[in-house]
């Protein structure tokens, strides 16, 4: 298989996701912001251009393939990290107030640079651990997104029926080898 140009893959991901070209220069922007901010800290393991593309902005956004993201109003990112995946559905659907989660000071500054670079409005920025987060805030989010931060057996702690998220969904990003265990079944729709 014939490996793709950056300048290909940067087109692919547009016309794949209807972007406009604003958009695809925020995303470069947020790619050149990951790179260099990378070299100094530990923002994210997968560091070069392709991957960034590929593994990191094109999985993010997989999940419009899935949901009718124009049905939401808000969603929060559980261990956002280098704001994976919220950053890129804030970016492709601006509409979206988000909630990033993220308890390393390091990367809430990131996260923040990146917000006030690309001139996102609606972000909210969590730096508090997550089961602080479901107890003591009272957000309206429609959804809740995880991506390897932690286990669904962690993240069901929303779903308990004091909670004010229990009617959320929750997207949780996992392999093909993922295995369901039986606390976690009775809560997956699919």
């Amino acid at each position: 298989m014939e490996k793709l140009s950056i300048s290909q893959l940067w087109k692919n991901l547009q016309q794949k996701y209807s972007l406009s070209d604003h958009q695809i220069q925020q995303f470069q922007q947020y790619a050149d912001l990951l790179q260099e901010w990378n070299r100094k800290f530990n923002i994210t393991a997968l560091t070069s251009l392709e991957d960034i593309i590929t593994l990191h902005f094109d999985d993010s956004l997989a999940l419009s393939k899935h949901y009718d993201m124009a049905s939401l109003k808000s969603i929060a990112d559980v261990g956002t990290g280098g704001g994976f995946p919220i950053i890129p559905l804030k970016i492709a659907f601006p509409h979206l107030q988000v909630v990033l989660i993220e308890v390393l000071h390091k990367r809430v500054t990131f996260l923040e640079h990146v917000a006030s670079v690309l001139s996102l409005s609606d972000v909210i920025m969590y730096p508090y651990d997550w089961k602080m987060f479901v107890r003591k805030t009272d957000f309206q989010v429609d959804m809740v997104i995880a991506r390897a931060s932690l286990r669904p057996e962690e993240l069901i702690f929303m779903f308990k029926p004091s909670s004010l998220y229990k009617d959320a969904v929750l997207v949780y990003w996992a392999s093909d080898s993922w295995e369901v265990s039986d606390k976690v079944k009775p809560f997956m729709t699919h």
